[in-house]
């Protein structure tokens, strides 16, 4: 009975072993399972930039849009300025919601010189639309006392309007040089030894950075020259008739119509004096417009820099 029992249990304990057995030899006869790891690991770097990605491909069609925007102006009104900087803003918020997404983050915690970069670019666009938010504020309350100024016919402070706008063209000059400057160090595509998914989500930072100097040049370029025309008209000899038309295309039309320079013409008439007051009206307008499409773009910029901050922080 012993032994019946001790062949019984046998019997039934072989087929554990050799089941045991074959599962542990089915693992080399498929070599693809061995591959599993990396496979999943290539498909979730390259899933992200993946064309077919919503957050991609809006981005490639907005930063299209935004570059056809700058290079073909219909008319350089305050009304395509405010759509630049609209546009602007809607794509450094699309960048804020792919910079939220835990695949990015994964992405660029791994280049950390590239997010560094990243960082500095955005921060001095950061610097440089908190001056221009103050420069646009100081512009609009000169531009109301000017008002006063004309309807009461104070030629002094039609006078000091007039130097307060060249100063601030020059301040304008300033920041376009400055944001000219951004992005010069970023790191070429070329030179990031990333997956092709890695890479194509660098070279979309690259055109954000791209097209937010494409846009914040056309603002401060062209409220620089129209700020300019605050100059009398002598301040243009030398200039040559051609050189001169191309300083008013890229002003701002609004700008360029109110003639800022006629506000210094003594001696003007009731008549006149209503024409240029309701043209001045119609440009508080313009720069109240501006000014609220610049603050949009301004927190834009804070909350993109934020999210990238969190690249290294969560």
């Amino acid at each position: 009975m012993g032994k019946e029992k001790t062949l019984s249990k046998s019997r039934t304990m072989a087929p554990r072993m050799v089941a045991n057995f074959r599962r542990s030899l089915s693992f080399p006869n498929h070599p693809n399972h061995s591959n599993k790891p990396k496979k999943s690991f290539h498909v979730r770097s390259a899933s992200l930039p993946c064309r077919s990605h919503p957050l991609i491909s809006q981005l490639k069609d907005d930063l299209n849009e935004l570059k056809s925007w700058a290079i073909k102006p219909e008319n350089r009104t305050s009304n395509w300025i405010c759509d630049g900087l609209n546009q602007l803003k809607i794509v450094h918020e699309s960048l804020d919601d792919l910079l939220l997404l835990p695949q990015t983050r994964e992405s660029l915690h791994g280049h950390s010189d590239l997010v560094e970069k990243l960082l500095d670019d955005f921060l001095h666009f950061v610097d440089v639309y908190g001056i221009f938010q103050t420069l646009i504020l100081t512009f609009k309350e000169e531009h109301l006392a000017a008002q006063v100024a004309v309807r009461r016919k104070d030629e002094s402070k039609i006078a000091s309007y007039a130097k307060a706008l060249r100063k601030m063209a020059k301040e304008m000059d300033k920041l376009a040089f400055n944001v000219q400057c951004i992005g010069k160090y970023i790191v070429p595509q070329q030179t990031i030894p990333i997956p092709d998914g890695d890479a194509e989500l660098a070279e979309v930072m690259k055109d954000i950075i791209e097209v937010t100097q494409l846009v914040s040049i056309a603002l401060f370029n062209g409220l620089g020259v129209s700020m300019a025309y605050a100059k009398p008209s002598c301040s243009w000899i030398g200039l040559g008739k051609k050189t001169k038309k191309l300083k008013e295309n890229e002003g701002i039309v609004e700008f360029v119509e109110m003639e800022l320079e006629n506000l210094l013409r003594k001696n003007k008439g009731d008549e006149e004096v209503k024409i240029v007051t309701k043209k001045m009206h119609e440009l508080e307008d313009c720069i109240c417009g501006i000014e609220k499409c610049g603050e949009k773009v301004f927190r834009s910029l804070i909350n993109a820099r934020v999210s990238l901050l969190n690249v290294f922080t969560q």
